[in-house]
């Protein structure tokens, strides 16, 4: 009797130990399970995030530089730059439509000359103020854009003369403002800009004062040659052929 109640308790105690193990083995391995995913999804996600905050503050630092190197100009400096992009542009698109239009060879000529000088010069202020991080406009002035709409209207001798008075004073106020920057600049990177494009200005003045003389003189010799043909078919006379 003795020994059959010793085999029933080893039988029960058997029994509870391996459903005990099977429950601690059970919660073991819920317990390593994160709740709403497993925990190889739980690393990449962290992963992901971790490197999401990498790129962020790359960007953020790259930001932070461009914005630094602008500060860092000073703001006449900055001024000069974008005046002198608006200028640049006008000069291209004028000379364009000189090119196109004019009726004077020395007049197209000049107005191809302000395309690719312009353009050359332009180039290199946009490559310089990428590296300042300034921002230049991407547009002629409204002023400069006005004074196209009215040229185009013209044709002839009347174009050609507009034209080249327009040059003459746009360049000598140019010449004046680069002359200033070249002298005065803080910015030593604009500064040299400046006093490298301030030659080019100047022999474009000199040129834009000469052809405004031949154009002056052709128109005037044509005016002149109007009036006394006008006089003569007044006075009666045949008009020259």
């Amino acid at each position: 009797m003795y020994v059959l109640n010793a085999r029933r308790l080893f039988i029960h105690s058997t029994v509870f130990a391996l459903a005990l193990g099977v429950s601690v083995f059970t919660y073991a391995q819920d317990a390593s399970v994160p709740a709403g995913g497993s925990s190889s999804t739980k690393s990449d996600t962290g992963a992901k995030s971790s490197k999401k905050s990498k790129g962020t503050a790359a960007d953020e630092k790259g930001e932070a530089r461009s914005g630094s190197a602008s500060a860092k100009v000073p703001a006449s400096d900055k001024m000069f730059m974008k005046k002198a992009a608006e200028g640049g542009l006008a000069e291209v698109e004028l000379g364009k439509l000189a090119a196109e239009k004019g009726s004077n060879d020395a007049v197209k000529q000049f107005g191809q000359k302000m395309v690719d000088d312009h353009s050359k010069a332009n180039d290199e202020l946009k490559s310089l103020a990428e590296q300042k991080g300034v921002t230049l406009p991407t547009k002629p002035d409204a002023q400069s854009l006005a004074f196209k709409a009215r040229l185009e209207k013209l044709s002839g001798a009347q174009f050609d003369k507009a034209y080249m008075e327009h040059m003459v004073k746009d360049h000598t106020k140019d010449v004046a403002e680069f002359k200033r920057e070249a002298e005065y600049g803080k910015d030593p990177d604009v500064k040299a800009w400046a006093a490298k494009t301030q030659p080019t200005l100047e022999g474009h003045l000199s040129t834009a004062k000469e052809d405004l003389a031949s154009v002056r003189g052709s128109s005037q010799g044509t005016e002149a040659k109007g009036m006394k043909k006008g006089k003569k078919t007044a006075s009666g006379e045949m008009p020259s052929k």
